[in-house]
């Protein structure tokens, strides 16, 4: 085997996935002192920034921005991105372990909660996940088509649920100027969504809204909104912090604006929970036709359904219940919890035994909770437990060179000039459309332009 020798005391550290978690973890490892690094920034796509490219809605600029401040991570000279690896494939757990003094886990949480009712796996019911994955232009995604779609319903009452609602009712020139992949945007333009409803399985004072995101929700041009009937009744503002009030406030002064001959309509079903998705054969395939919702209540201190049920005739479900953490192969793994299991991000067996050398960062870590921004700290935490760890180590003499191994495989990682390709085709694609960037979201285009460094004349814009 290939090895490699780093320059005297300096430490090779792998970073496995370059989202939010990952680039912040690469962030305070490079602008540390206390231990000399070099950072090598894996991921399975040719493109950084994960959820912050895939998974924030393209219509908000000011949280996407936060790429651009991360991309100063890729500067630092002993950072290198490692695109299109699979980990586990193209590079293993034992390889990885061998190659670095360090690794660090920041994954992400790949797969999505279920709701667990009768028709939820039928065509039109899907996660919020995919469909976000979809205008989001993820090469991954399954492409949409919203023809016949009248009323869609979004079961959750966290972000998710307030981006895709919002998605499926704005007009297609609203979103025009973001970097949408134009057959998105075709897509969405010929929509004929008219009614979309957000469901809570409890009160308006219970949901993870953000107040700026519910806020532009609710005052959507040409959208009037509605709340279930008995919404605000019996809740002690007093309680409740400053978030959830102004909250209860943005949906009070939504419900009492009257939008006169709306073009479309957002209704809250508070106090509700799906219990099934209705079905009808359409052309040949089981399609969603209506949901029905079971009114909710507290009862000693627990969530229960009244036996009370009303339908919401339905083409699209969409869930948004939460995300979870998919297991990376050979790495300890909690199933209950969807995490890799870990002290404060040192990782350990399910047992509690350490795993030497191996950490985690972000949802992977901690689950699918908090904000962009949580992972900055999240990261640091990690970090500085890993930086403890390389201070007591004496630095290891060989080690075995990952990219010379892949190479040998007549496989190499994507480098940052390949993404920078990528990153100026998309810019000049947006310009030919009015716009500053039009995602490529389709595999073969982006492998034409990452591994063969051009683009071919059937996917220029």
């Amino acid at each position: 085997m290939t090895t490699h020798a780093p320059a005297a005391d300096t430490r090779r550290v792998a970073v496995i996935g370059a989202g939010p978690a990952g680039l912040f973890a690469a962030q305070a490892l490079t602008t540390q002192d206390r231990v000399p690094v070099e950072v090598d920034i894996y991921d399975r796509l040719p493109a950084p920034y994960g959820l912050l490219r895939y998974g924030v809605a393209p219509d908000h600029e000011s949280i996407r921005s936060v790429a651009d401040a991360l991309a100063q991570v890729f500067e630092h000279d002993n950072v290198r991105f490692c695109g299109f690896v699979e980990f586990g494939q193209g590079l293993t757990r034992r390889e990885a372990l061998l190659a670095y003094d360090a690794i660090i886990y920041a994954a992400g949480a790949a797969e999505d909660m279920r709701m667990h009712v009768p028709g939820e796996m039928v065509a039109g019911s899907t996660s919020a996940r995919e469909f976000v994955a979809w205008y989001g232009g993820h090469p991954d995604a399954r492409p949409f088509h919203l023809a016949g779609v009248h009323t869609a319903v979004a079961v959750g009452v966290g972000n998710v649920a307030v981006d895709v609602a919002r998605i499926l009712l704005k007009s297609a020139d609203e979103l025009s100027w973001t970097d949408m992949p134009q057959d998105v945007l075709d897509e969405l333009r010929t929509s004929s969504v008219r009614e979309v409803y957000v469901v809570g399985r409890r009160g308006p004072q219970y949901a993870a809204f953000t107040t700026k995101e519910l806020r532009e929700l609710c005052n959507i041009d040409g959208v009037q909104v509605t709340i279930s009937e008995g919404a605000f009744d019996g809740i002690e503002e007093k309680t409740l912090d400053r978030r959830r009030r102004t909250n209860l406030e943005v949906l009070r002064a939504a419900v009492a604006r009257d939008v006169p001959q709306p073009r479309a309509r957002l209704h809250f079903a508070f106090w509700s929970r799906p219990i099934e998705i209705g079905t009808a054969h359409v052309a040949g395939l089981e399609r969603v036709t209506e949901v029905v919702l079971e009114r909710t209540q507290i009862d000693a201190a627990r969530l229960v359904g009244t036996g009370q049920t009303h339908v919401v005739p339905a083409q699209l479900v969409l869930r948004a219940i939460g995300y979870r953490g998919a297991p990376l192969p050979d790495v300890p793994f909690d199933v209950d919890r969807g995490v890799i299991p870990n002290e404060e991000g040192r990782v350990v067996t399910l047992d509690g035994e350490p795993c030497p050398q191996e950490y985690a960062a972000g949802w992977i870590k901690r689950g699918p909770i908090g904000v962009v921004g949580t992972n900055k700290s999240d990261a640091a935490e990690t970090v500085a437990h890993l930086l403890d760890d390389l201070e007591q180590a004496p630095p290891r003499p060989h080690l075995l060179d990952a990219h010379e191994l892949m190479r040998a495989r007549g496989f190499a990682p994507t480098t940052l000039a390949d993404w920078q390709r990528i990153d100026a085709a998309e810019r000049g694609r947006g310009e030919a459309l009015g716009r500053e960037r039009t995602k490529v979201s389709l595999w073969h285009e982006l492998i034409d332009l990452a591994v063969h460094g051009r683009e071919d004349d059937s996917v220029a814009p």
